[in-house]
């Protein structure tokens, strides 16, 4: 029998009708593991085909105190690593028979509050917090609701935790500038201060000053490719001229490499080594060619999705944090030995 197209969803009510059964029976035979006769069940499943109907998940888990709603807090979405960190996570909770909904922090503050407190009232199973924002207060709120935080690169106290090593990954870039022999090094970041960021920043720094190096900042309004090449016009244009240079992020490395090839006609990298960070897929053009530190959103995700399971099943157990160390990618833009 064609079915005739409406414009409003087909309930379980209906479904019993055309079957022949009870409302209850339909209930069971969409429940995993309830008891409905093998006869009865295909009738129903027949029934429901025919209508087209799908069961309401969303009414099911309020029911039960689990929507299956897994928020994904985040801003720069459109950004190449935020977004395969957006894209990794969403497939593993689709997979997992979850429903992502992501909240950009970049919309203007009343909005973000109320998609924030849509969480809340949907009562999302978890909110995972991708970048910096949104604040503390929203923090605060959700887990006085009972739910589950799950933060990655921050360090409230509270949330289970991905951490990430930015304080070894800056460590790591000064003593390599050190070991090429240089002693005037740049920092290219933002005005965001984010934790990620500000992690990356005080470790370089201070790892720099006990290695004997002296840092030059060069400072953008954004962590992005314009944000580059305007912390690059700041940075290199200054005398004496820094040898290397760590960008908190691969967009702003390609921004300061442009701007030191194109504007300056510097040499990368006999006359400048720069390092970033994340490894998005740009970083291996030819044209860039960059050393950076790589972040995999695959394995992040998986992570998030483990510490999800795991506090689910044991919500009274203490804050979880998995550290996770970042292998460097060594392609053209250091200087060798």
């Amino acid at each position: 029998m064609k079915r005739v197209p409406t414009a409003r969803y087909i309930s379980a009510h209906e479904v019993a009708q055309r079957a022949g059964v009870s409302r209850s029976a339909v209930s069971r035979a969409f429940t995993e593991g309830a008891s409905v006769a093998p006869g009865t069940r295909q009738k129903i499943l027949k029934a429901a085909e025919e209508l087209g109907y799908q069961v309401n998940d969303l009414a099911r888990g309020l029911l039960a105190h689990r929507s299956k709603l897994v928020g994904m807090i985040a801003s720069d979405a459109e950004t190449p690593f935020r977004s395969l960190q957006i894209a990794a996570l969403s497939r593993l909770l689709v997979s997992s028979g979850r429903v992502p909904v992501l909240i950009p922090t970049e919309a203007v503050a009343q909005a973000s509050r109320a998609s924030h407190t849509t969480l809340l009232r949907y009562r999302a199973e978890a909110t995972v917090i991708l970048s910096g924002m949104p604040s503390r207060a929203f923090v605060e709120a959700a887990q006085l609701n009972g739910q589950p935080i799950i933060t990655v690169g921050r360090t409230e106290q509270g949330p289970d935790h991905i951490h990430i090593d930015n304080t070894l990954a800056a460590r790591t870039v000064a003593r390599l500038f050190h070991a090429r022999g240089m002693r005037r090094i740049g920092l290219v970041t933002s005005n965001v201060g984010s934790p990620n960021l500000m992690e990356r920043e005080h470790a370089y720094i201070q790892h720099a000053a006990e290695l004997g190096m002296t840092v030059k900042v060069g400072r953008a309004d954004h962590t992005d490719y314009e944000g580059g090449l305007s912390a690059a016009s700041l940075l290199l244009s200054a005398q004496p001229m820094v040898e290397g240079v760590f960008c908190v992020n691969d967009l702003m490395a390609f921004g300061l490499m442009d701007f030191a090839r194109t504007t300056l006609g510097l040499s990368i990298p006999s006359e400048l080594s720069v390092i970033g960070f994340d490894d998005v897929a740009q970083a291996q053009w030819g044209a860039y060619q960059l050393t950076t530190f790589r972040q995999d959103a695959g394995r992040q995700a998986a992570e998030i999705m483990q510490v999800l399971e795991r506090r689910l099943k044991n919500p009274d157990e203490p804050p979880i944090t998995i550290s996770l160390e970042l292998p460097l990618v060594v392609r053209n833009s250091l200087r060798t030995l």
